[in-house]
């Protein structure tokens, strides 16, 4: 399975877990290891990482912001600072694909602007 693909699952798998309350892990295949770390480590580091969305999303508070677009942007944060084998281009590139292909119109520039922050920041 590709890495694209876990991605997907793991967004889904949390989205699911915060719209349903079915646990993420319970969503995943075992042969998806890569999507199984993604969900781990967004739970694992969910305070943190919806702090620095609440922080980056100015305007917005956290509770506004769809589950689906706060699933996408966990993993992808999760992804730039605890992944150091992807590169924050694939992790923003994969996260903004994800957005345009599942979400509003407005979810993408969204998604990027808030990446793009994040990314710049950790530079």
């Amino acid at each position: 399975m590709r890495r694209s693909d876990q991605r997907r699952a793991a967004v889904f798998a949390l989205y699911q877990d915060e719209v349903t309350g079915r646990p993420a892990l319970d969503s995943i295949e075992d042969r998806a290891p890569f999507a199984r770390e993604l969900v781990t480590g967004v739970e694992t580091n969910r305070d943190e990482l919806d702090t620095e969305i609440a922080r980056l999303a100015k305007g917005w508070q956290l509770d506004r912001i769809a589950a689906l677009e706060k699933s996408i942007l966990r993993v992808a944060l999760y992804e730039l600072h605890r992944r150091d084998d992807i590169p924050d281009e694939v992790a923003i590139d994969e996260a903004v694909t994800l957005a345009k292909r599942y979400c509003g119109a407005d979810a993408p520039g969204f998604v990027n602007g808030i990446l793009g922050s994040a990314a710049r920041a950790k530079a």
